[in-house]
């Protein structure tokens, strides 16, 4: 039994692997390593259950390849899309970025998925898909009104996997993730602080006024909710908010927690206005009861997420 993950060589996937190789499964990660990292895989690469492929998921050929030369190991039953963009900001300054690594992934993915008979697709999907629905708490029947490409993406990719469920998905769970945090990271707000005060130790600027306030995960929280979804959710469709029990901390909270670990002498600069960059959602309320009637609960609450992941993340920058 092959599962094969894309974005394998990411941060999240880092998390996932270990899990699914505990599970005895036989893993395939699949990544362009233009975001991911190899090192991210390195630790599996001696495990007997472990394969890495660098290709573009985007490239159908290229993912025919991949599942052609797995499924002579076995039969590849399960697919993480784990793969997309995960710099907005440069989907902003070009479209293009959002289209290719975000939708055009899963258009790929799924259209390779159908021609080799592998029918169990668990999706990363985001909270981005909402857009800016200002103070209302967010559930998953909300109305999506993304305000970014990468918002407009990952909903499209979602109505893509729908839509293939109606023709040949045996079972499609779509994971609606909140802002999440952890080690080994190679982007994010901690990442991009921590980084910040590495070069610059007197002064951390912040992009925004600080008031921004939000969800976050820690990552092994995260892994643990899509897999206990993955078990326990039997639906043909599930989909899911995964996130804390709690309306999530401010940018200026995440700054000084920063600040405190990498430089504690350090003053920090806020910038204007409550948007750190274009598409940016400002607050936002994540209603997680659909997850918690399926009985999950999270071990961390966003300011403990982000104070861990500030010591992991400081930890594998300045080592």
């Amino acid at each position: 039994m092959i599962h094969l993950v894309t974005g394998g060589a990411g941060f999240v996937a880092a998390n996932l692997i270990p899990q699914l190789l505990a599970r005895g499964l036989h893993v395939v990660a699949l990544d362009n390593l233009r975001l991911g990292r190899r090192e991210f895989v390195q630790e599996f690469l001696a495990h007997p259950g472990f394969e890495f492929m660098e290709i573009d998921c985007a490239d159908e050929e290229a993912v025919r390849s991949a599942f052609d030369a797995a499924s002579r190991k076995g039969k590849i039953t399960d697919v993480w899309h784990l793969a997309a963009n995960s710099d907005i900001s440069a989907g902003v300054v070009d479209p293009e970025v959002d289209f290719k690594n975000t939708f055009l992934t899963s258009f790929v993915v799924v259209k390779v998925m159908a021609a080799f008979g592998t029918k169990n697709l668990h999706f990363a999907s985001s909270s981005a898909i909402y857009g800016d629905h200002k103070d209302k708490k967010i559930d998953e029947l909300t109305f999506p009104m993304p305000i970014s490409n990468y918002g407009a993406m990952k909903l499209a990719s979602e109505a893509q996997m729908l839509a293939a469920a109606e023709t040949f998905l045996e079972r499609l769970n779509i994971f609606r993730f909140p802002n999440v945090t952890g080690a080994p990271a190679s982007h994010g707000v901690i990442f991009d602080f921590v980084n910040k005060l590495k070069s610059s130790p007197d002064v951390l600027k912040v992009l925004g006024n600080g008031t921004q306030q939000k969800a976050y995960l820690h990552v092994a929280d995260l892994v643990s909710a899509m897999l206990f979804i993955f078990d326990r959710a039997k639906e043909k469709r599930n989909i899911h908010n995964i996130g804390p029990d709690d309306d999530g901390v401010t940018v200026k909270f995440i700054a000084e927690t920063v600040r405190d670990i990498v430089s504690p002498t350090a003053r920090i600069e806020y910038g204007a206005g409550d948007r750190g960059w274009v598409g940016d959602v400002p607050k936002f309320r994540y209603d997680c009861g659909r997850l918690s009637a399926l009985g999950w609960r999270p071990s961390l609450s966003s300011s403990d997420a982000v104070r861990r992941s500030a010591s992991e993340i400081s930890a594998q920058i300045l080592k």
